[in-house]
């Protein structure tokens, strides 16, 4: 908190110098208002209050006088007083809305007590319930205001509230906000009670309902609700820097021309006197160096009027040499302007703001990319969502910074802060560590053609670029992200309701985009669409935007690979004066699931690897490429995802809890450029995999190296496997794998070497051998992916055909949804358990699963989920190959019994006994096995085909 400045007291008058000091005091405004009742309502009222206080204690008139004099002079506040801005997030008190307007009823019970930041969505979103809260909840505070402040203004200052907001100070409604991702404030002062025995109530209502004037309208990620940013009481002095411009910091800081040897500076502002009489003023700003040096000054003098704001301009024209900002040297100057009153130098500031400021200049060219501060740069980073496991989008800035250190780390240089502006940490940091940033508001998927909506979204575009107008580090102003990704309902791009949906889409996009030129034409505009350039075309939104971004997930929701690099091509042929950047493309990697043969669709890392390998290829070789964001940084929540993690989108290169994916040290190898070495899939310590013959005592398995030197070397237990070349940064190695722990070593050039120890449990080919004996086996049906449950210490292998001496299914074929979209399985969320990704593949119609195991006391387990009798369920529109809505299946006729070695176990089991759709269900069987007998599981369907999802075997004695 900054403590007041206050000026020095003015010594008391000698007997006999009344009447100088009231002349002296007469004549400076200042004084004048610390001094004279009639100018200064506090006063007024304090001069009474001690006057009778003071005349009935029973002294005489001049000792009377000398004392209330006294008393005035130390007790009343300064009238110059720095800015106070302090955090009041600790305090609050929750509830849900129950019907009850609590602006304005007393209610003791019902609240919960809560910190700021809170969002009421921190748990309902990741159950099993279809959706989670959108609605109102209530937030209120006791507040104890210093008696000092009186002569202040005071404001609340909120960072953002989800996703609509009313703020009531003692009953009285003081504001409203709409728009979740911005920040917000409201004077307060004239219904606050500065008695230092009064308290002052805060009662805030947040709402996050749909609402169809504000966007977002639908998005493929959750719209929390709460205070879920910080908050601030700031209190200024009657004359201060404007407090009324969209919650920003009310001084706006720009370099209209930087090079290496010159750069010029822009500061404005607006200054309010709110004071009641007229005051002289002088802005001094100051421009410092990181080690707090000023590098250059300038004053301007401004007289106001009681009650006017009055704009003020200050330009630095000459500074020599400048040291320029970049991603590898992010260089920080920084802006501070105070404004005092007209006089001494010396005199104590009415108030003060400052700004970081970074000197660079930038352009993009549609043939040759981005330049900084004259010379080419790729962007390559990611989007960010703002959420975290356990905590919703109720971040402490501590968790925001740290995403964007561990963008830094990676070598990126670019974010996409997507698809709403977010806390103002985010922004500061990039400042601070050279990350240049594209920033946007939440106009995602669709629009209404309401001026209410395009009224939210004028005002969110406008506090957008004022509260980050100063940060160096934003380069662009966005403003839709994939608006035509689904049309509404009954439109088409070819019917006449369709095309004027288009026009007014198109309408609003020039809006938006003529409104931010006008605000900041330093930044350029830049408008995101998904991969339908045809649409795109037709309804005119490529022709008006500065900057086109694509959104491209060839090789994932679509086609393959090369529809991505065709994609770019076909962008530079037909769009030659329009610069590119790839503003999304991923492929979702469950940090479980891994294939030596991916597929498209299969949610391994080892798919998403490939992925990422064939799109940077492709970005690096086009120099018209300007710049490419990864989607996501790390996993986050879509309360209606459903597939293998429910609720998460887990396109990312790290997890929810920021743990690195394979892709995150591709990337690194790319552009890190300090020596650099990894091994990949370092979280996959815990393995499993069948011996390579029968009388082996190891398993062949791949091995990834990520590096920036030419070569590495793989060294297993101390023995080395060679020296590989790196192909696009990649050595790839085989890795004999024996049971128990297996020390990995990686070394190239002068990068330190990097070591990860594997776990491996090895499976015997044939079953009922001495040389390494037979204890567990899971088993993944109608799937051909290895899933490893670290939190079990178990790894379930991919189904395979039976075999004499081994073990697999007899019969039947993998579960698969019509379509071309998943290779196999499922994409429903499972009720009823966290390993989703086992139960939603099977196989169908099997008629045994065999395991010829030695003698001894066994458990079987089998694992089962209905995937067929399912009820209709919403599709997200981010699913392109897909219609709208799920469609229920028919209702399910099947019937299939078990027997376990001639013992019937399980009879008619189907929908209406015993599996219902979409649940999660197992049964465990103990089983005495004789020598030479096996395990034999017999399974005959009634109605339909029996189905088996998982097999768990495990040897107890």
């Amino acid at each position: 908190m900054i403590e007041p400045r206050t000026s020095p007291p003015t010594p008391l008058p000698r007997r006999g110098e009344l009447s100088n000091f009231r002349s002296v005091a007469s004549a400076s405004p200042r004084r004048n208002a610390r001094t004279s009742p009639e100018k200064c309502p506090p006063c007024a009222d304090f001069y009474t209050r001690a006057t009778v206080a003071l005349l009935s204690a029973g002294e005489g008139p001049g000792v009377r006088f000398r004392r209330l004099l006294l008393l005035l002079l130390l007790t009343l506040p300064a009238a110059a007083q720095d800015r106070i801005t302090q955090s009041i997030n600790a305090g609050w008190q929750f509830r849900k809305a129950d019907g009850t307007d609590y602006a304005h009823t007393t209610a003791v019970t019902g609240w919960g007590k809560v910190s700021v930041p809170h969002t009421w969505n921190a748990t309902d979103v990741n159950d099993d319930e279809p959706g989670y809260y959108r609605g109102v909840g209530w937030y209120k505070k006791t507040l104890h205001i210093p008696a000092n402040w009186q002569n202040r203004r005071v404001y609340l200052l909120f960072e953002g509230a989800g996703q609509e907001a009313e703020v009531y100070v003692n009953g009285q409604l003081a504001g409203r906000h709409a728009g979740g991702y911005t920040a917000f404030q409201f004077p307060v002062s004239k219904w606050l009670k500065f008695d230092k025995a009064a308290t002052n109530e805060v009662v805030v209502k947040v709402d996050n309902s749909p609402n169809p004037a504000l966007p977002p309208l639908s998005a493929d990620f959750t719209f929390y609700g709460g205070l879920y940013r910080d908050v601030y009481l700031v209190a200024a002095s009657p004359v201060h820097f404007d407090l009324d411009n969209y919650a920003s910091s009310g001084l706006f800081v720009s370099t209209p021309a930087v090079s290496a040897e010159i750069a010029q500076v822009l500061t404005r502002g607006t200054l309010v006197n709110e004071s009641a009489s007229k005051r002289r003023l002088t802005v001094l700003t100051e421009l410092t160096d990181r080690a707090g040096n000023v590098v250059a000054q300038q004053r301007s003098g401004l007289t106001l009027a009681a009650g006017e704001k009055r704009e003020f301009r200050q330009t630095f024209a000459g500074l020599r040499r400048p040291h320029l900002w970049s991603p590898t040297d992010p260089y920080l100057y920084h802006v501070t302007a105070t404004v005092r009153e007209a006089g001494p130098a010396s005199a104590p500031p009415l108030d003060a703001v400052s700004s970081p400021l970074g000197l660079r200049w930038f352009r993009f060219d549609a043939a040759t990319g981005f330049y900084l501060n004259g010379q080419p740069l790729k962007l390559i980073g990611t989007n960010r969502h703002q959420d975290f496991p356990g905590l919703g989008n109720a971040l402490p800035d501590a968790l925001a910074e740290r995403d964007l250190l561990l963008l830094k780390q990676m070598g990126g240089n670019f974010l996409r802060v997507s698809h709403y502006p977010q806390d103002p940490a985010v922004l500061a940091a990039c400042d601070r560590l050279g990350i240049l940033a594209s920033v946007e508001i939440p106009v995602v998927n669709a629009i209404t053609d309401s001026e209410a909506f395009f009224q939210n979204c004028r005002t969110m575009q406008t506090e957008m670029i004022r509260q980050g107008y100063n940060h160096p580090s934003v380069i662009i102003w966005a403003y839709m992200n994939e608006v035509l990704l689904r049309l509404p309902a009954g439109l088409t791009k070819d019917n006449e309701a369709g095309k004027a949906y288009l026009a007014r889409v198109a309408a609003l996009a020039r809006e938006l985009d003529a409104l931010t030129r006008r605000e900041d034409p330093t930044r350029y505009t830049m408008l995101v669409n998904h991969g339908a350039f045809d649409l795109y075309q037709q309804a005119g939104l490529l022709n008006i935007s500065q900057l086109i971004g694509w959104n491209l997930y060839a090789g994932w929701y679509s086609g393959g690979f090369q529809g991505f690099p065709d994609f770019l091509d076909r962008h530079r042929r037909e769009l030659p004066d329009k610069p590119l950047l790839v503003t999304e493309f991923g492929a979702d990697a469950d940090a479980r699931l891994h294939s030596f043969q991916p597929l498209r669709f299969d949610k391994t890392t080892e798919y998403a690897n490939r992925y990422h390998q064939f799109y940077l290829k492709a970005i690096q070789e086009r120099p018209f490429v300007a710049g490419a964001t990864v989607w996501n940084l790390a996993e986050f929540n879509s309360e209606g995802r459903q597939e293998a993690v429910p609720h998460i989108n887990n396109k990312s290169l790290l997890t929810a809890d920021r743990q690195p994916k394979d892709a995150y040290l591709f990337y690194q190898a790319h552009l890190l450029r300090t020596p650099f070495v990894r091994i990949g899939s370092r979280a996959w310590t815990l393995r499993a995999g069948l011996a390579a013959g029968p009388d082996s005592l190891y398993c062949n398995q791949p091995v990834e190296v990520y590096t920036n030197q030419p070569s590495a070397e793989l060294l297993l237990n101390g023995k080395s496997l060679g020296t590989h070349p790196a192909e696009f940064g990649i050595a790839r190695f085989t890795v004999p794998f024996s049971a128990g722990l297996n020390q990995l070593t990686a070394r190239a050039g002068t990068a330190p070497a990097d070591n990860v120890e594997v776990q491996f449990q090895l499976l015997p080919t044939k079953l009922d051998t001495e040389k390494l004996p037979f204890t567990e086996l899971n088993v993944s049906l109608g799937d051909q992916r290895i899933f490893t449950d670290a939190k079990l210490n178990q790894v379930w292998l991919p189904e395979q055909a039976y075999a004499p001496g081994g073990w697999g299914y007899v019969g039947g074929h993998p579960y698969k949804l019509p379509g071309d979209r998943l290779p196999y399985g499922s994409d429903r969320n499972i009720l009823g358990t966290e390993y989703d990704a086992l139960y939603e593949t099977q196989r169908v119609g099997l008629t045994q699963f065999r395991l010829d195991v030695p003698a001894g006391q066994y458990e079987v387990t089998l694992h089962f989920a209905e995937l067929e009798a399912v009820p209709a369920a919403e599709q997200l529109a981010y699913n392109l190959a897909k219609p709208d809505a799920i469609a229920a299946t028919a209702k399910s006729t099947r019937r299939f019994s078990v027997v376990l070695n001639g013992l019937p176990v399980l009879s008619d089991l189907g929908p209406e006994n015993g599996l219902p759709p979409l649940e999660a269900v197992s049964f465990k069987f103990p089983v005495n096995v004789r020598k030479g007998q096996g395990i034999t599981l017999d399974f005959s369907a009634t109605a339909d085909e029996a189905v088996l999802n998982g097999i768990q075997v495990k040897r107890v004695e």
